[in-house]
């Protein structure tokens, strides 16, 4: 199970996205060892989703005050985005989908705005990728 933040980088979840790019390439590595068995490893990719996520999220030990203001706003951002994002039931079918085809792609994005993502990061120059995503997460562009 990886993630679109296995595709993009995510200010103020360094720790969580690293976790994601690895997965990202782990599993193509480990496709291409395994297929010679029959064998596929396939990469799930939700974007936000409906659940109990950001109320689960690792803090660190000690939070640095210059930081506040801007944790503040992620916070925010991150629960309307999860109050707006895909039913736990498109991931879950999703899954399903990856598990059952007989020919299976590497990448199943999982959900809308996954879809959108997984299209921008590949069509859309870095510079332009990379301001939008500023913009969307309130930081100066």
């Amino acid at each position: 199970m990886s993630s679109v933040l296995g595709l993009i980088p995510a200010p103020y979840s360094a720790l969580y996205a690293s976790t994601k790019h690895a997965i990202e390439g782990y599993s193509e590595s480990l496709d291409h060892e395994l297929r010679p068995f029959g064998i596929r490893v396939v990469l799930v990719e939700p974007a936000y989703t409906r659940t109990s996520f950001e109320e689960n999220l690792a803090r660190p030990d000690r939070l640095l005050e210059i930081y506040d203001s801007a944790r503040a706003g992620m916070d925010v951002i991150l629960r309307k985005a999860i109050e707006a994002g895909d039913a736990p039931e498109i991931v879950a079918s999703t899954v399903l989908k990856a598990a059952t085809e007989s020919v299976p792609r590497r990448r199943y994005p999982a959900g809308k705005m996954a879809r959108q993502v997984s299209f921008l990061r590949r069509f859309v120059p870095a510079s332009a990728f990379d301001k939008s995503l500023r913009k969307q997460n309130g930081l100066p562009v």
